[in-house]
């Protein structure tokens, strides 16, 4: 397949509250195909606007330009109730580590926690983040359920192992991501805005700028363009739940380019990754032994070792 299919997804939209079994397993029957043969789909009509989206990039982005000094008060790591939170600088990333760091920075929300310090030099930035961070945990239950569904598996199989999405035992991470003008006199040999890589978890939703520069890695080893389509979001299959369906649904490898020479233009994006809690363990839901069993926490930070080693 050449290219990402869209699905409509205004049967059970956010702010639906009774779906009929016959839209769930239409629904079910595109999501699996485009999850086994991409591994990747454009939802519309999700119930999360543009409006929403712009909300949130709008406000990354005063915070992204504050002085470098403001940002690091906020550093990743320098949250004790989860690790992950926080500010992660330009170059301190390289998710293919055969290529030198990627060219991006990010804040990471991955606590909703009342007593943690978030920057205050933007206004709204914390209410903004933490709405929105919501409002992509609901839908991506929503999409887990019908997932489980479309394998013929209980409903709920999924729901009932993202129980504590938004807590220090979960790692379900919003990431806001700015890939800043590329200056090509100091870009190193096979440096590129972001690395070859596959997810580590569930599945991931996407919430693209204007820019392009996002590829994913088809069925037959080649990249394709994954444009920003606006009023959609852009789902993932990530490895555990790779592992978790023995390989039916397909966790594929992306990357963010550079921009053409001569473009000097900034890029952003909002990803949602959702991890199972910390002390579940992935064990093949088919009942095989393809994969061995794995518990989602203890993966989730042998994953982030390698990125930031």
């Amino acid at each position: 397949m050449d290219i990402i299919p869209v699905v409509d997804f205004d049967p059970y939209r956010l702010g639906i509250g009774d779906v009929t079994d016959e839209n769930l397993r239409e629904l079910g029957e595109e999501l699996k195909k485009a999850f086994c043969e991409v591994g990747f789909v454009y939802l519309k009509n999700t119930g999360i606007d543009q409006k929403e989206v712009n909300e949130v990039l709008d406000v990354s982005k005063k915070f992204f330009m504050l002085p470098e000094n403001k940002k690091s008060a906020f550093k990743r790591g320098s949250c004790a109730i989860h690790r992950n939170h926080g500010w992660i600088s330009v170059g301190a990333e390289s998710l293919n580590p055969r290529r030198p760091h990627d060219l991006k920075e990010a804040f990471n929300t991955s606590s909703l926690r009342t007593d943690i310090e978030w920057p205050s030099d933007v206004d709204g930035f914390r209410d903004i983040h933490t709405s929105f961070f919501l409002r992509c945990k609901e839908l991506s239950l929503r999409v887990l359920r019908v997932m489980a569904l479309s394998l013929d598996l209980e409903p709920n199989v999924f729901l009932k192992e993202h129980e504590r999405i938004g807590s220090e035992t979960n790692g379900s991470t919003l990431r806001s991501l700015y890939y800043p003008p590329v200056k090509n006199e100091h870009v190193k040999d096979g440096q590129i805005r972001c690395g070859e890589h596959s997810d580590y978890g569930s599945i991931t939703l996407v919430f693209q700028g204007h820019e392009g520069g996002l590829q994913v890695l088809n069925r037959n080893g080649e990249y394709i363009s994954a444009p920003s389509i606006p009023g959609t979001v852009l789902i993932n299959i990530a490895d555990l739940m790779q592992r978790w369906t023995s390989d039916v649904f397909v966790s594929a490898v992306h990357r963010v380019l550079l921009p053409p020479a001569g473009d000097s233009s900034a890029r952003q994006s909002l990803a949602f990754f959702v991890q199972p809690d910390d002390d579940v363990i992935i064990t093949c839901c088919d009942g095989s032994d393809k994969y061995p069993a794995v518990n989602a926490g203890d993966y989730l930070m042998a994953r982030f070792k390698d990125t930031y080693s």
